[in-house]
């Protein structure tokens, strides 16, 4: 099913565009008879550059484990679970997201999916990738709100938001 054509590598973050980029590329995946590849990057929160001064395991593990999920939780945003037809494996990737999509990305077949927030002006991710891929890349916008949403959200308090019981 992952023949020469390449794979399909998405960047997953949990955004609406990260979302918009999966299921994109688990259709462009399908369509192709390729591999889906859902990667998500991480990094100790407190920097690489601190961690690696006071070194901690189980702090690591606890945060791969927390992309893990993450991952999860896209696929089921996405679409309720694993996508039928496709064939995926999926990454929790320690670095920094552009680096680490390029660095699976790799072979000039394949396909780099990521995301894209309407009117983003700064995209380091985006504009990474673009920049050092090997590969062709798709970048899908996030889905419009509905009309007049981001203004009644803009207008709204947190007593809007509150449980009534």
């Amino acid at each position: 099913m992952s023949g020469a054509a390449g794979r399909v590598v998405v960047g997953v973050g949990g955004s609406l565009g990260s979302l918009a980029a999966l299921r994109a590329g688990a259709e462009e995946a399908r369509r192709g008879g390729r591999r889906l590849v859902a990667v998500i990057a991480w990094e100790p929160p407190e920097g690489e550059y601190l961690y690696l001064r006071h070194p901690d395991r189980a702090w690591a593990a606890h945060w791969q484990d927390d992309a893990r999920r993450r991952l999860d939780e896209a696929f089921a945003e996405a679409f309720g679970g694993v996508p039928e037809g496709v064939e995926v494996r999926c990454a929790a990737v320690r670095g920094r997201p552009g680096p680490a999509l390029c660095a699976l990305a790799h072979r000039p077949g394949d396909l780099l999916v990521v995301g894209a927030r309407r009117g983003a002006r700064w995209a380091p991710v985006r504009r990474y990738v673009r920049r050092c891929a090997v590969c062709a890349v798709l970048t899908v916008p996030a889905p419009r709100p509905p009309k007049g949403a981001a203004r009644e959200l803009r207008r709204a308090r947190a007593a809007d938001f509150a449980l009534r019981v």
